[in-house]
């Protein structure tokens, strides 16, 4: 195995006092050093039991080291945030009276030049528009009413008018290099309650010039399974000479797989590992207070172009899984052959959002216990903390490396758990849109709500240290 995503575990007690006082520790096998400027801690060899036993010093110390660096950071900026979201609803009685606010939380985001498109399936009853947008120009923290598109002609769903040609559910979408948004649409309605799959799954595609259909695909029936879900898509164009020459790799979470698309010949198969479902052991998740079952197989997608590999993991897994293109694109292996599927690291807890910076191929992921993005680049092992947020990175459903913004970091954060369990409260804030912004400044106070350290010791992520 290349390297561990391995332990992510914060503890707020103690922070500051080791942040006035500084701290000077020398031990057998463990040298620490903290000041203002940081920390560094170098582990030799430990054994096992020796890890445990000084896992709670280490423990502040890694914390200390996060909060009190000095270095170039990156801090969560809220681009718009909503309590629960708001619709520019047309003046149709069935919208306005099949509407419910409390059923509605969005799973997806992709970001343009001008426009933030939102993605909204629908779990539940009550959803208006399955895809939208806001405008990128807004002040921050704003809370924009969300405007259907490309029309609120394509979501007749949501007035209860089921007309398969238009758009029924979608999780998430893709923008291409011609400036062409792809759209998976499930075909599932309320598939938290009782999922009801009313249309096949297809691929729509829409210029954004002009916000048409240029391009439209239905799956076949031999590449389905009766209770497929398709919730993620990934374009590798790495190979393209035109803008339809792309492959799609789209996640299947209840009929776990991966279905691929071949843009240049229209032809759709399916490949399944075991490790794209859902492991009964990691069914049941923790974030804050809140514990909620939900039995999700592959869902987070990420693909490094250089490295020809496509990143995956189940909801309920704490593994991180990877497949070279080529076995994908080659189409569904021979009865016998399996999948050449390899375990890439092992999480501190599940999590569904993935990416990698194609810069350097660096891995982000959100465990949803530890409520932080983190990062880590499997060549160097090199780990990093972006951002950690008990109030504000609670479930963070999307990930994205932005080419329409310089390469920062855009997140989608949402309290699903409370969606899910019907315990939502409209006086909170439940919905955050946010990106990561360089901070070019030292830290000189703790920030507890959102800090980075560029370089923190990869023993941090060990399973080892606990209590």
């Amino acid at each position: 195995m290349q390297g561990k995503l391995d332990q992510l575990v914060f503890r707020q007690r103690d922070l500051v006092h080791a942040c006035q006082t500084g701290l000077q520790l020398v031990r057998t096998g463990c040298t620490t050093s903290l000041d203002e400027t940081g920390v560094s801690v170098f582990l030799d060899s430990l054994s096992l039991s020796s890890r445990i036993h000084t896992s709670r010093m280490q423990l502040i110390i890694l914390l200390v080291d996060l909060l009190c660096a000095s270095a170039t950071a990156e801090i969560l900026e809220t681009i718009a945030q909503w309590p629960l979201l708001d619709f520019a609803l047309p003046y149709e009685r069935e919208f306005l009276n099949q509407y419910r606010p409390e059923n509605v939380v969005p799973t997806g985001i992709e970001v343009g030049w001008d426009r933030i498109f939102i993605s909204v399936p629908r779990l539940r009853a009550g959803i208006p528009a399955t895809l939208n947008y806001i405008p990128r120009n807004l002040p921050l923290e704003s809370s924009p009413q969300l405007q259907a598109y490309p029309s609120w002609d394509w979501h007749a769903a949501g007035r209860g008018d089921l007309n398969c040609s238009m758009l029924i559910s979608v999780y998430r979408t893709k923008l291409d290099k011609c400036d062409r948004l792809w759209v998976v649409d499930s075909g599932v309605m309320t598939s938290i309650d009782d999922f009801r799959p009313v249309c096949p799954p297809k691929i729509m595609v829409f210029e954004l010039k002009t916000n048409q259909l240029v391009r439209q695909f239905t799956f076949p029936r031999e590449v389905l399974r009766p209770n497929t879900l398709l919730t993620n898509v990934i374009i590798d164009d790495t190979a393209a000479t035109t803008c339809d020459d792309v492959f799609l790799y789209i996640s299947d979470t209840t009929g776990p797989g991966i279905l691929v698309f071949d843009g240049a010949t229209e032809r759709s198969w399916r490949v399944v590992h075991a490790t794209m479902y859902p492991h009964p052991d990691f069914s049941t998740y923790r974030i804050g207070s809140d514990m909620f079952e939900l039995l999700d197989g592959v869902v987070g997608l990420a693909f490094s172009a250089r490295l020809a590999t496509v990143y995956y993991q189940p909801l309920a897994t704490d593994r991180l899984f990877s497949v070279p293109t080529t076995a994908l694109q080659a189409g569904p292996p021979p009865f016998g052959e399996q999948l050449p599927v390899t375990l890439v690291g092992k999480k501190s807890s599940q999590g569904l959002a993935l990416a990698v910076d194609p810069r350097d191929d660096t891995i982000l992921f959100s465990p949803f216990t530890e409520t932080a993005i983190a990062a880590w680049q499997p060549q160097t092992n090199q780990q990093r903390i972006l951002a950690y947020s008990p109030e504000k990175l609670q479930f963070v459903a999307e990930i994205r490396w932005t080419e329409h913004d310089n390469g920062n970091y855009w997140l989608l954060s949402t309290r699903f758990q409370k969606f899910f369990k019907q315990e939502v409260n409209a006086r909170d804030i439940n919905i955050r849109i946010m990106k990561l912004v360089p901070m070019q400044y030292p830290l000189k106070h703790p920030i507890l709500n959102s800090f980075s350290q560029p370089y923190f010791p990869p023993q941090f992520y060990n399973n080892t240290i606990g209590f």
